[in-house]
């Protein structure tokens, strides 16, 4: 059974069998039956974790435990509001926060971070889907995931990379103006300090 546990950078949560590098958790979203609810969120602290950590063993969608949710990569998991984890992946954690001092003038705590980040990547006017807004293609950083004629598309070195389940295809040249982007608003000021998110395998045959 494929379980609906795949996050897109759109937004929405998939059945799909291709579990992608991360994994996240935004609480428990799953009934008995291992299904998902109505519900895409049940706190604020947005978090992605690595697959594997000291030997720690789960299953998947456990009643009343929080839903396991993956990612193909950590731009995907940025795209949708996801921060790194501050214990099993501490030295991103403490990369993502010294950027987010960097861009704003502050070291925030994890609940500043959250509070923030959960203002800033849902859109009220949707009833709470995801907030997309305009920018300049050419002044995106890397990392930053934009939407262009129904696609999710990466920023990588100066080009667009097409995402994909299982992982980004041939690079496209960047466009001209603006385009919709995904990545939330902080997390672009994030990318644009210095913060580097882990790339997907796949960007390293996608080369211009």
């Amino acid at each position: 059974m494929t379980l609906q546990n795949r996050v897109l950078p759109t937004g929405e949560i998939v059945a799909e069998p291709f579990r992608g590098t991360l994994m996240g958790n935004r609480g428990c979203l799953h009934d008995a039956a291992r299904r998902l609810g109505r519900a895409r969120w049940r706190h604020r602290n947005w978090i992605t974790c690595r697959l594997s950590f000291k030997g720690r063993r789960r299953t998947l969608m456990v009643p009343g435990r929080y839903t396991e949710l993956f990612f193909l990569d950590e731009a995907t998991a940025l795209a949708v509001g996801h921060r790194p984890c501050a214990e099993c992946r501490r030295g991103d954690y403490l990369r993502f926060r010294a950027a987010w001092e960097h861009a704003f003038g502050d070291r925030p705590s994890a609940a500043e971070l959250d509070r923030t980040l959960h203002a800033d990547r849902l859109d009220g006017v949707t009833g709470g889907g995801q907030r997309r807004h305009e920018v300049s293609a050419r002044d995106l950083p890397d990392g930053a995931m934009a939407l262009i004629e129904g696609r999710p598309m990466l920023v990588w070195a100066g080009a667009l990379r097409p995402w994909h389940r299982d992982g980004y295809r041939a690079a496209l040249a960047l466009p001209r103006g603006a385009i919709t982007v995904l990545t939330p608003a902080a997390t672009l000021a994030v990318l644009r300090a210095g913060y580097s998110p882990i790339p997907h395998p796949s960007l390293e045959n996608s080369a211009p």
